[in-house]
């Protein structure tokens, strides 16, 4: 369990890392460039979960090796499933990434949510539930990876 301390705000106890993987982690099915790298990394740190609806049916091929738990989600709703599954594991103890309106609840429930704005861009109300909005995953992968950056996005 990694203790994250954010000046202003409560202590965070993390364990779990929990990913959307079409449209966060991937782009029409296909892993993007350097997420592995990443996700190997912090896999050191956090026990990673990947929840898919896996409309593409790429997403055990594609994070075939990596140090991944893979949630195929199948509820409907997806939003209910997902958070569903967060809670399962103690929402307080997740940090989410998502970027889509399945991905909103999960990431207002959770310790604490990023949404990420890729090629596909993000849900306005996955944008609201979440902490932090990134560019894109390689960078809100980076705020974990290097905590100063977290630290000076949420100090208050």
């Amino acid at each position: 369990m990694e203790t994250i301390e954010i000046p202003g705000r409560k202590k965070m106890r993390i364990k779990h890392l929990v990913l959307d993987y079409n449209g966060t982690l991937a782009l029409d099915g296909k892993l993007l460039p350097g997420v592995q790298e990443l996700i190997t990394a912090l896999a050191l740190r956090f026990e990673i979960h990947v929840l898919t609806a896996d409309m593409h049916s790429s997403c055990t091929r594609e994070l075939s090796g990596l140090p991944v738990k893979i949630a195929v989600i199948a509820g409907n709703p997806e939003d209910a499933a997902k958070l569903a599954y967060v809670r399962t594991l103690g929402a307080a103890s997740c940090i989410c990434i998502g970027n889509g309106m399945n991905d909103r609840l999960m990431l207002a429930a959770c310790g604490l949510g990023i949404v990420v704005v890729g090629d596909e861009c993000a849900a306005l109300r996955a944008c609201l539930a979440a902490d932090i909005v990134a560019p894109g995953i390689i960078q809100a992968l980076g705020l974990l990876k290097n905590e100063k950056r977290l630290l000076a996005t949420l100090r208050n």
